[in-house]
């Protein structure tokens, strides 16, 4: 499967492969001695040294357990450094409201994927005419906190509408159902925060 750059980005900062080479080094084994340890071949081994290849999950397990640590040895590290991250607008991750939806009610795409350990989730949010009785409200833990850059948006909770015109915003229990719709022409988009 095809990384986006932003995935490919994310990975990288682990710099997994340098750690695994690291750990052979360490025990003086060769590629070919470590394939036999866990079943991989040499070739596939390098590529995932090099960074050219990320290793699944139970693939990083057979390798971990030659070299006696847990995964979170792979993981571990990048809070060394500051928190820093950087989404570029053409490297959003972008998420539907349901992924086969004909006709989504909105579209959300993540301000702070990269970031590790958020304490809140940061989205850019463009939501689309929908008519009331065709929204499907959905609820999730925490809280949510809606601004409205653009356009009206209507936000339905517990048979109530609540209107945001531009520059308005809005804060709610996000486990109560909930769910948004452009309830006038033109574009509308908002900047959606939550919380666990």
């Amino acid at each position: 499967m095809a990384l986006s750059s932003t995935l490919k980005t994310g990975l990288e900062e682990y710099e997994i492969g340098g750690k695994i080479r690291m750990l052979r080094l360490k025990k003086k084994m060769g590629l070919v001695e470590l394939g036999q340890h866990t079943g991989l071949s040499p070739a596939l081994l390098s590529k995932i040294e090099r960074g050219r290849l990320f290793p699944t999950l139970p693939t990083l397990l057979r390798i971990a357990l030659v070299f006696s640590v847990g995964l979170e040895f792979f993981f571990a590290g990048a809070r060394e450094k500051p928190l820093v991250a950087v989404v570029r607008k053409e490297a959003r991750v972008r998420l539907p409201d349901r992924p086969d939806a004909r006709h989504p009610s909105y579209r959300f795409e993540s301000l702070d994927y990269p970031a590790t350990e958020r304490k809140f989730n940061s989205y850019y949010a463009e939501f689309f005419p929908v008519s009331p009785e065709r929204l499907q409200p959905h609820a999730h833990p925490g809280v949510e906190f809606i601004y409205t850059l653009a356009g009206t948006l209507s936000v339905h909770m517990e048979g109530q509408e609540n209107a945001l015109e531009t520059g308005d915003s809005i804060y709610f229990d996000s486990s109560v159902p909930h769910a948004y719709r452009r309830s006038s022409g033109g574009t509308c988009s908002a900047v959606v925060v939550t919380s666990p």
